[in-house]
């Protein structure tokens, strides 16, 4: 027998990607690499003047955040409109569904009555050296009427073009109630829409992968831009934002989750701090709601509730905007201006913070909500001027605890309801940035490769 003829091992597969494989960063440190590079990078453009760097950082960060609010219009609509047709196949879903938004209010109650407490103990208005001078009235306001007259748009088209995540929301919610009434009818839209949904999420997968990179831009360009000359002014207001956000996030939360939900509070921030990791780069609960949603579904919380719950709580949900901002710039604002403020206005305060959360819509920034605040208490407009230079600052906080009760709410009603997985919940750990991508990874592998 020659050695030709011999019978021949199999070769192995080929890899489709040979060659050495570099280590893989997680998600979380990438994003803590970028913000220290952020640092460095906007302290630098800033200390030595160099304006193409300035530049840069500015750039980058704007890109990144037009990316997130680009899917957000069609992703609201897509989400709140496959969440609410979602209910049908839960138990109980009208329990469910009211439950989600009591414990919302009761959250938001908390976090207002915190907000005003260290207001009302630091006085952030005193020894700033700011005057009415420096205000200077927002181009456009929230009031009562706009809100609830604003709620219903004039057509179909101009919520999407002018971004107006109310009114996608109430269309989304009309749309999804008139789809469980016509039953198996609607079914072609229901797939249809289920589709669109996947395909926008994969799409902003692809942007939350460049968060690292936005991280270096936006925090960049607002050390270079603010300096800490600026903070500096707003020392006590910033501070007090800080603690009063970390209160609720590290405080309320886990006593919640300990008391009422009855499980390890750690193990939640272990789930769940990638999306609040990311909600406080991209400063957007509507951007950051695919990893909200996918942490909240690791965390035990059945996935056709966590549709509901999740896209909800992304367009409603925001304890630090809606809810400690408001009670600390109306107190801020008030003391800059004079004005005294009563019970009242304290109780005005928790009613709007809890009636009008919607208003700020999941988008960076509170505007809207802080001058609905100020026109029911009567504060002059222009001191919403006073708070826009340092916002970006504060925003990074507040979307970050924001964020974190849209997660805790879903657990919390879940585990009150006997519905939480409590394996999957004490096993959630990883990043699912990072499961995301190995299970991009399998299915390439899985494609077999032509000879």
């Amino acid at each position: 027998m020659s050695a030709n003829s011999a019978s021949t091992v199999p070769e192995k597969p080929a890899d489709p990607r040979p060659g050495p494989r570099l280590p893989k960063i997680p998600f979380w440190a990438q994003i803590v690499a970028g913000l220290v590079l952020g640092v460095l990078l906007g302290w630098l453009a800033r200390s030595q003047d160099i304006s193409w760097l300035y530049t840069t950082l500015d750039k980058i960060g704007s890109i990144f955040v037009q990316l997130l609010k680009l899917a957000v219009a069609p992703l609201v609509f897509f989400a709140i409109l496959v969440s609410i047709t979602n209910l049908r196949k839960v138990n109980n879903a009208a329990r469910l569904a009211s439950r989600t938004l009591l414990w919302f209010m009761i959250t938001s109650l908390i976090a207002v009555a915190i907000g005003l407490a260290i207001g009302l103990i630091t006085n952030p208005g005193s020894g700033t050296g700011l005057t009415p001078k420096d205000g200077k009235a927002p181009e456009g306001s929230g009031s009562w009427i706009d809100f609830l007259t604003g709620i219903v748009p004039t057509d179909v088209i101009t919520p999407f073009t002018e971004l107006n995540v109310l009114q996608i929301v109430f269309m989304a919610a009309v749309a999804g109630i008139a789809a469980l009434k016509l039953g198996p009818k609607a079914q072609p839209i229901l797939t249809l829409s289920e589709a669109v949904l996947e395909l926008l999420q994969k799409a902003l997968w692809w942007v939350i992968r460049l968060a690292p990179i936005g991280t270096v831009g936006l925090i960049g360009f607002a050390i270079a831009d603010y300096g800490w000359d600026l903070i500096g002014k707003y020392a006590t207001f910033t501070a007090d934002v800080y603690i009063g956000c970390a209160l609720v996030l590290f405080g309320v939360y886990p006593l919640l989750l300990a008391t009422v939900a009855k499980v390890n509070p750690l193990q939640f921030f272990k789930g769940a701090w990638p999306a609040i990791q990311l909600a406080f780069v991209s400063r957007s609960s509507v951007g950051t709601m695919p990893v909200t949603q996918k942490v909240t579904e690791r965390l035990g919380v059945p996935k056709e509730y966590t549709s509901f719950a999740v896209p909800f709580g992304a367009t409603t949900k925001m304890d630090g905007c809606a809810a400690i901002y408001p009670a600390l710039a109306a107190i801020f604002i008030a003391q800059i201006f004079d004005v005294q403020l009563g019970v009242q206005d304290y109780l005005l305060i928790a009613f709007v913070s809890v009636v009008g959360s919607a208003a700020t819509a999941g988008l960076t920034g509170a505007t809207v909500m802080l001058t609905l605040t100020l026109s029911t208490l009567g504060l002059p407009l222009e001191g919403v001027g006073l708070l826009m230079a340092i916002d970006p600052i504060l925003d990074m906080m507040r979307t970050a605890t924001n964020v974190a009760g849209q997660a805790l709410v879903p657990v919390i009603v879940a585990a009150r309801e006997k519905i939480l997985d409590h394996d999957a919940y004490n096993s959630a750990s990883a990043s699912p940035v990072d499961d995301y991508d190995s299970a991009d990874d399998k299915r390439e592998a899985s494609v077999p490769v032509p000879a």
